[in-house]
């Protein structure tokens, strides 16, 4: 038994020899390039594969010496990526010859394939390019609007900053290069703080951070509560740590968390009376990102001594109930089925704006958004907070009429993390801050009234 089997074996093999037929005599097939299994006799060039299979299919003429990848791509920028990897193959030599009209099928269904890998790439190609193209115009707008910046409106900043053209500019975004320099200019610094005040600020802090950590468990024995107690080293460390933490710069270890640290605890000791209040270390993580530290706590102790945000922060309940209902009368003015629909499921701005205008919308919207948001606040005020408000809910409104109070709270308390910047800003370009021909400011003043007076 074991002899037949050899000769057998034998016989495979001596057959196999004498199959001599080279590999132009075989009818075409094809196989996946980069999947061939080894075969005998020299490994052929699927080039010259490629441009055989041209000239019999009568693609290419006998006097056209342009290769067929630059006959069918010479007027793309790009080559193909997935029809280099089809190549036409010869059958396996222990395989008879294909008849005819099997082989015709193949180079017919080959074709197809080919062209449906071009098609594919080509709109890929134009996709990628299109892509290019539109990051190349950010890119170029960019860099001609910090050219502008630094070089005409900056130099000229007192004469410049209210014309209409800069106002144009300032809505369209900020650069980045020079977003910190700008806001500074735009918040000014009415408190008159200086480098050297904040270092001694800082210093205060470490001092009171030493001692409370020396302190700490006599403070415990006796439950002793503070003017200050917010400003706790623990307080604002846990704060830290939620500051951004996709991020990871501002964490323990991160380049710009003992900087966050020092900003929060510095302002503790410059307000004691406001202290720390959660929110806050987004607003100064924002300023540090874009201004070095002394410029970042300048800033920061000047924006929250804004009337709004000292309203928010130090939790003035009559304050915060009478921004609420200037923005009720703007919501109803510019969203009247929005607001019935908010009405009738008991939906309040608290909910939602209080979140929104602790931190800027530095929480709620993407970083970079939240920056745009912040660009043109620096022009116009804490109405633009309430403004992008509306623009949001304008947005969304759609989606918010579907849904109950409890969807509606999950959604505006923690919004869609792909928010279109153009389209934001373009609803709130929609929103009509007059209501009866009065403007947010006299809106707020009447509401400040009619509150002192039911309190």
């Amino acid at each position: 038994m074991m002899v037949i089997i050899f000769h057998v074996h034998v016989h495979l093999f001596a057959r196999r020899g004498k199959d001599n037929r080279s590999v132009e005599q075989r009818d075409a097939g094809w196989k996946l390039f980069g999947k061939v299994p080894p075969r005998e006799g020299p490994v052929r060039d699927p080039k010259r594969i490629q441009k055989e299979y041209e000239t019999k299919s009568g693609r290419a003429g006998p006097g056209n010496t342009t290769s067929p990848r630059q006959s069918v791509r010479k007027n793309l920028d790009f080559e193909p990526l997935s029809t280099t990897a089809l190549i036409l193959e010869d059958r396996p030599a222990n395989l008879p010859a294909k008849p005819e009209e099997e082989a015709q099928k193949h180079r017919q269904q080959y074709e197809e394939m080919v062209a449906q890998a071009k098609k594919r790439e080509l709109k890929e190609a134009q996709k990628r390019k299109k892509q290019l193209e539109d990051r190349c115009k950010i890119e170029d707008s960019i860099g001609t609007a910090a050219q502008t910046w630094n070089q005409e409106i900056l130099p000229n900043w007192s004469t410049m900053c209210t014309s209409r053209r800069v106002r144009d500019l300032w809505w369209q975004g900020i650069p980045p290069s020079v977003r910190g320099k700008v806001w500074s200019l735009a918040v000014g610094n009415d408190l008159n703080i200086t480098h050297e005040l904040y270092n001694i600020c800082l210093a205060r802090a470490k001092e009171k951070w030493r001692n409370m950590t020396a302190l700490a468990p006599e403070m415990e024995a006796e439950d002793a509560g503070s003017s200050d107690r917010e400003s706790s080293l623990e307080l604002i460390k846990l704060d830290i740590s939620r500051t951004f933490p996709h991020l990871c710069i501002f964490q323990k270890g991160g380049p710009y968390h003992d900087v966050l640290h020092s900003i929060l605890g510095a302002y503790t000791c410059y307000r004691p009376d406001v202290g720390y209040v959660q929110g806050m270390s987004f607003i100064a993580a924002v300023l540090i990102l874009n201004l070095d530290t002394a410029d970042a706590f300048i800033a920061f102790a000047n924006l929250l001594n804004k009337p709004c945000q000292m309203a928010f922060f130090r939790v003035d309940h009559s304050l915060m109930l009478t921004y609420f209902a200037a923005f009720e009368v703007f919501f109803e003015e510019n969203l009247p089925k929005l607001f019935a629909h908010f009405k009738k499921n008991n939906l309040t701005p608290d909910i939602y704006l209080i979140d929104w205008i602790f931190t800027l919308y530095s929480k709620s919207l993407p970083l970079d958004l939240a920056c745009r948001v912040w660009d043109v606040f620096c022009r116009d005020g804490e109405e633009f907070l309430f403004r992008t408000a509306l623009g949001l809910l304008r947005l969304y409104q759609e989606v918010l009429t579907c849904m109950d109070f409890i969807h509606m709270a999950q959604f505006l308390t923690r919004l869609p993390d792909l928010i279109p910047a153009d389209q934001l800003f373009q609803h709130i370009a929609a929103v009509h801050m007059t209501s009866r021909n009065r403007k947010w400011a006299q809106v707020g003043r009447l509401h400040t009234h009619l509150v002192s007076h039911m309190l």
